[in-house]
């Protein structure tokens, strides 16, 4: 069940959108974290959970509450605002109300997380609906991200010029503590 999560992303933050990209393939591999979590559960029933349950709902956890929010935050900053100076404001107001929706979606996982994280039994019925819930995020995020990934990242960035991609990169960076690559004296 162990799974990588901080692997290097693919992109720089001189290659926002390609950044945005790499944040996506993390919030795969986090999700699948999470449905191995719940078969591996399952599959204990009912049992403590052992350190290999605990440490992947600290994982999915610190991803959630940690770099799921930067990400989130760099599209309300610098994509939802171009697709809606292009016209688009239909699809930034559906994307924005998703995020919404995956906040509130996130706050009962955090707290199943938590649970299974201090070694608490999550088993029958409260492993079954924990699970339908975990499922749910990950079937919206599955959506959200396709509709990034074909429709706002491609509009937003036809819509960038170069200038303007190097300045949503600082900020991401910025936002971050991170080094923007021009910045490294």
């Amino acid at each position: 069940m162990t799974l990588q999560l901080r692997t290097s992303p693919s992109a720089g933050f001189d290659e926002p959108f390609g950044m945005l990209h790499a944040c996506h393939g993390r919030v795969e591999r986090t999700l699948a974290l999470l449905s191995r979590l719940g078969e591996h559960l399952a599959a204990h029933g009912g049992q403590s959970p052992d350190g290999q349950a605990r440490d992947a709902a600290a994982d999915v956890q610190r991803y959630f509450d940690v770099a799921a929010p930067l990400h989130h935050q760099d599209e309300e900053l610098h994509v939802f605002p171009v697709l809606r100076a292009a016209g688009n404001s239909a699809l930034a107001d559906a994307l924005h109300a998703e995020h919404e929706r995956m906040e509130a979606l996130w706050r009962p996982i955090r707290a199943d997380l938590r649970a299974v994280h201090a070694g608490n039994t999550l088993g029958g019925e409260a492993l079954a609906d924990a699970r339908g819930r975990w499922a749910d995020f990950a079937a919206l995020y599955a959506r959200h991200i396709t509709a990034e990934e074909e429709l706002a990242y491609p509009q937003a960035q036809s819509c960038l010029g170069l200038h303007e991609q190097q300045a949503m990169g600082k900020d991401m960076a910025q936002r971050r503590g991170a080094r923007y690559p021009d910045s490294a004296t």
